[in-house]
């Protein structure tokens, strides 16, 4: 399972939701669980919760996704105001490492609604 996290999924986490700690356990000590923090997103979140990123960042199931020349240009380009959900949805795209792409765990899915992307609601 490949999920990405964006901006409100890692506040979340960092303000103890429950759903967020159980994907974060869940890839820590799973196989087949994988968590991504896009670069983008995390700046943003820690914008909201001071030491946010730094926290997700130092945790060992967790993949932070860099803001690369592939991904800086579709950013760019995207027509959402938000680097954050922008850089978010590219993470999410299929690879061929994940062809059927990842899922975005969110705590407002309904910014989402309308996007190539499947969505799993942490609200509790």
């Amino acid at each position: 399972m490949h999920i990405v996290l964006d901006e409100t999924a890692m506040a979340a986490a960092g303000q103890g939701n429950i759903l967020a700690s159980r994907l974060i356990h869940r890839a820590h000590a799973e196989a087949g669980w994988f968590l991504y923090a896009p670069t983008c997103a995390l700046v943003e979140a820690d914008r909201a919760r001071p030491g946010t990123a730094e926290h997700l960042a130092a945790l060992p199931g967790i993949t932070v996704v860099d803001l690369d020349l592939p991904a800086a240009l579709v950013v760019a380009k995207h027509e959402s105001e938000s680097w954050a959900q922008a850089h978010s949805l590219y993470a999410a795209q299929p690879t061929p490492d994940r062809p059927e792409g990842a899922v975005i765990a969110t705590t407002a899915p309904k910014r989402w609604a309308g996007q190539p992307v499947r969505v799993l609601d942490l609200t509790p």
